[in-house]
């Protein structure tokens, strides 16, 4: 099986590029997208989907601001948009899909960077997020999470870790808020293939020209529960995919 994360910045200016190229020639058995930036009376303008592909969205109620996406051929036991907590949810940041071995989420996590108010939504929302994770693994379950985590955690992750260390996505308490979730029974499966490489990364601000130089972060991930350990088999990042400031990840995982 075959897992794809990509934040789009926006699907309407995705779907002017070589979008569905990458979709068919990569053939992934379930797409998830975040920041579609896409409200529920645009959906059936957005009919993006392949033939034989079912979209499930979470739109915010702010009107092309977040929002998630699942794309699969194979129609999920149940599908909820969100974890319960309503300020978090109305902002279209998750979509999340039961199968019958695996639970996905598909997280587009906030960005602390506009000020104090959204620093703490963001530090709260990795504090509750984390243990509601915490809690479906210690019952047993199989769990993976995908998406932008806007969080780079170790020091390889970010081009000069010195000089953003001040940065939101890669600050003292959101380093340790990734270590300790995954300390709390979850793997970083590109990490568990590749301990040492730099300069791995899967997003360039747009506003400093980063990717000619590759000034890059690595903040979009896909973690998986440790029980799914033995069935990991690759995880490749397309650095080199155009078409938004973010590049897809790709998990392929024998379930």
């Amino acid at each position: 099986m075959k897992i794809v994360t990509w934040n789009v910045n926006g699907i309407r200016s995705i779907l002017q590029k070589d979008f569905h190229d990458f979709w068919r020639r990569e053939q992934p058995d379930i797409l998830c997208l975040q920041e579609t930036k896409a409200h529920p009376d645009q959906m059936e303008e957005l009919a993006c989907a392949l033939p034989g592909w079912t979209g499930y969205w979470s739109a915010a109620r702010r009107a092309g601001y977040s929002g998630t996406a699942i794309f699969t051929k194979t129609a999920p036991e149940r599908v909820d948009y969100g974890f319960g907590i309503p300020k978090f949810d109305a902002e279209g940041r998750m979509v999340v899909t039961r199968f019958p071995k695996f639970t996905l989420f598909n997280v587009y996590f906030p960005n602390g960077a506009s000020g104090e108010e959204r620093h703490l939504f963001k530090q709260e929302f990795l504090k509750r997020f984390g243990q509601h994770l915490h809690r479906l693994v210690k019952r047993g379950e199989a769990v993976i999470v995908v998406g932008d985590f806007n969080v780079a955690y170790l020091d390889i992750d970010v081009y000069d870790p010195k000089k953003l260390s001040r940065e939101s996505g890669f600050l003292p308490e959101e380093r340790k808020w990734m270590v300790d979730f995954l300390e709390g029974g979850f793997i970083d499966s590109y990490r568990y293939f590749h301990p040492k490489v730099e300069e791995a990364y899967t997003w360039w601000a747009y506003y400093e020209n980063a990717k000619v130089t590759n000034r890059g972060w690595r903040i979009d991930h896909i973690c998986v529960s440790r029980g799914l350990a033995e069935a990991l088999k690759s995880v490749k990042i397309f650095s080199d995919q155009g078409g938004s400031d973010h590049c897809p990840v790709m998990l392929e995982i024998d379930l």
